[in-house]
């Protein structure tokens, strides 16, 4: 039987653009990139930016090292229950 048809909702395909951010002066956090939701339409990559960082979402300081435009929900670099947003443009 066809998903729909019986009274379930078929995920939306909303489209995103996420950021792939990397804390370069940070001790803990700065061995590896973090992909996040990206809502400021001027960003690009070498962009320097405010995210949430940690199981506290510590503020920090990051670079954007690439990003990804129009991507949808069932093709996101991450979970999209788990992604978190950046907070600023620095």
């Amino acid at each position: 039987m066809i998903h729909s048809l019986s009274g379930g909702v078929i995920a939306e395909n909303g489209c995103h653009t996420f950021a792939k951010v990397r804390f370069l002066n940070d001790p803990v956090y700065g061995d590896r990139p973090y992909w996040y939701l990206c809502p400021f339409p001027s960003a690009e990559a070498g962009s320097r930016v405010l995210a949430p960082v940690g199981r506290r979402e510590e503020m920090r300081e990051g670079v954007i090292e690439r990003i990804e435009r129009g991507v949808s929900e069932q093709c996101a670099p991450v979970p999209m229950n788990r992604v978190r947003e950046i907070a600023a443009l620095v």
